[in-house]
């Protein structure tokens, strides 16, 4: 029997999928979480995991060798592995991060040449848009790209960029027209093993420490010219279109470590004894419990929702909220991540403020959040410039 009204609730094959991550995500990913934090080293089994059992990167389509599966599946798969290690739920985040500008607009040959390798987990690809002088105002990007014959010749640093000297692979925003502006930046594929291609020492982070951030530096960086993706001068136009559709990944992200910290405070307060009964029992912390799983559920729906769009968007589909909602979501989830980590800490009391628990950690991953892909200042100004058009 058909119903006109949309379905809110996922497909058995989307809730087949999250038990499947949940279940390697627990057994595979969690027991090296406070390791990969505490050495600040990259979370290599979890990679090795998510390549086993084709988790990595599910979003590229079968006819480049990738799983084909839709942007809500590679959100559940974010959403479970940030539950129990946000630096891990970085791998295939990055991975879709990296190639969506391919797959928006990149030649038949480059998508050939370039997604294979990290569809079969042979490669990772990181994504290069900013630089030391351009984080929110990416456009005022320096890093030149300068056509010589059959060859692009590029020189510059891009700073933060996720996985950085792991992944094998860079879309790289570059100035091909200095006096264009924005319509100047054009877009390219650079492969870490390109003459020229060198990276910054680790950045000692707050959070997410498994997940390698360096600097990457182009000298005289010499890359064939049909590594270009697209025309020359819409480098820019691709890498908001990119962030439309990935801010949403990072709204996953953030839904699943502010999960992952709830459901280690509800375990803990049925646990934990003061004035001779659980804490749980204790109506100050129900509600501080009520508040965090409605919050929480409440990103979900709006993240599930932006995923929705985008997949629709990236079939050709019109999706004029895309904007706003990827936006939306990737505001909001990130906000309630920050709260409810900072939550966690405090239902566990001294116990929370020391790594012998998660919930500390989450509270650090968390906050990066809130400022990678677009602060949420940022954010507010793209939402309220949709309201406003």
């Amino acid at each position: 029997m058909s119903h006109d009204f949309p379905a809110f609730a996922l497909s058995d094959e989307h809730e087949a999928l999250r038990e499947s991550v949940r279940a390697l995500a627990a057994e595979k990913i969690a027991p090296h979480a406070a390791k990969v934090d505490g050495a600040a080293e990259f979370p290599q089994e979890a990679h090795d995991a998510l390549v086993k059992a084709d988790l990595h990167a599910v979003h590229i389509p079968e006819e480049y060798g990738g799983a084909g599966a839709d942007a809500l599946a590679a959100v559940i798969v974010i959403e479970e592995v940030a539950r129990v290690c946000a630096s891990s739920s970085l791998i295939p985040a990055v991975n879709k991060l990296g190639t969506v500008p391919l797959l928006l607009s990149a030649s038949e040959e480059v998508k050939r040449q370039f997604l294979p390798p990290v569809a079969s987990g042979a490669a990772m690809f990181s994504y290069a848009l900013s630089e030391p002088e351009a984080g929110s105002d990416a456009a005022a990007m320096k890093t030149r790209a300068v056509r010589d014959g059959d060859s692009y010749v590029l020189n510059g640093t891009k700073r933060w960029i996720t996985n950085a000297g792991v992944s094998q692979y860079y879309t790289v925003m570059a100035v091909t027209d200095p006096s264009a502006g924005a319509n100047g930046i054009s877009a390219f594929v650079v492969d870490k093993a390109d003459e020229g291609v060198s990276f910054g020492a680790l950045e000692h982070k707050l959070g997410i420490k498994g997940s390698p951030t360096r600097e990457v530096y182009f000298d005289n960086c010499r890359i064939p010219a049909d590594r270009i993706i697209g025309a020359e001068g819409t480098g820019f136009k691709t890498a908001l279109a990119t962030l439309d559709h990935t801010r949403i990944t990072i709204a996953a992200q953030a839904l699943g470590i502010a999960q992952g910290a709830l459901d280690y405070a509800r375990g803990y307060v049925k646990e934990r004894k003061q004035f001779g009964k659980a804490i749980a029992e204790f109506q100050g912390l129900q509600f501080m419990l009520a508040d965090m799983a409605m919050k929480i559920e409440a990103a979900r729906q709006l993240t599930y929702a932006a995923a929705a769009r985008s997949e629709r968007a990236m079939h050709g589909e019109r999706a004029a909220d895309l904007t706003f909602m990827s936006s939306a979501c990737k505001c909001f989830a990130s906000d309630v991540a920050m709260e409810v980590t900072t939550d966690a800490v405090q239902l566990l009391g001294g116990y929370g403020y020391v790594s012998d628990y998660p919930v500390e950690r989450m509270m650090r991953d968390a906050k990066i959040t809130q400022i990678y892909e677009g602060t949420n200042q940022i954010q507010r100004m793209v939402m309220a410039r949709q309201l406003l058009r």
